[in-house]
């Protein structure tokens, strides 16, 4: 899942997005109101969670969060601050966004949230998926196939479960790219390419993923 903090307190910021790609999700990092809404606004299906402060400098968060609702951005959005009375959680929950986490937090609620969060972002996916001999649990992260585990790296098991979901579509390089990896990563990389690889390597036989020529790689 892609996940994009919003917290001018930027150590802060960092720490819950190095937290948050423990998790295997891939983190983007805003500082400002401002650049939240040029991130969320330019494309709307980028991040599947925006991790939202209230109180930021340049467009406050509540005016984020007004203005994201109102275009109808389709990420969801966490309030992650320090505003923590009932009044702040009832009126964050008013502007529109979908979970409040006041601040200090436990840092295993947060990641159970945004991963909840995100799976209301997309068409319901079963959290056990079975393809033939193969099954992948996302809530425990762990793959399957002909009962042997598999040891997959994070970025391995993020291309196998967006195959899966996808339901036999086939899903570019571009679009695994810009949802397993996150903006560090190059454009122009042969990363997928090389994930690709590997994970066909340890699924072993028969294949599982096929390419698709002009389109990309299917399950």
């Amino acid at each position: 899942m892609r996940v994009l903090i919003v917290d001018d307190d930027e150590e802060m910021a960092q720490v819950v997005a190095v937290g948050l790609r423990r998790a295997q999700m891939a983190v983007d990092v805003a500082f400002d109101g401002t650049e939240a809404l040029e991130r969320l606004g330019a494309d709307g299906d980028a991040y599947d969670v925006a991790v939202l402060d209230r109180d930021l400098p340049g467009t406050h968060g509540d005016e984020v969060c007004a203005a994201l609702i109102a275009a109808g951005c389709r990420s969801r959005i966490l309030m992650l601050t320090a505003a923590g009375t009932a009044e702040d959680i009832v009126d964050g929950l008013g502007l529109g966004a979908d979970d409040y986490l006041p601040k200090p937090f436990d840092f295993p609620v947060l990641v159970a949230r945004i991963a909840a969060l995100a799976r209301r972002a997309h068409p319901a996916v079963p959290p056990v998926v079975r393809h033939g001999d193969l099954l992948v649990d996302s809530a425990r992260r762990t793959a399957v196939r002909a009962g042997r585990a598999l040891a997959l790296t994070p970025k391995e098991f993020g291309v196998l479960e967006l195959l899966l979901a996808a339901g036999g579509r086939a899903v570019s390089a571009e679009e695994l790219l810009e949802r397993v990896w996150d903006e560090a990563a190059d454009p122009f990389t042969s990363a997928v390419k090389i994930t690709i690889s590997r994970l066909r390597a340890k699924l072993g036989a028969p294949p599982v993923i096929e390419t698709v020529a002009r389109s990309g790689y299917r399950i």
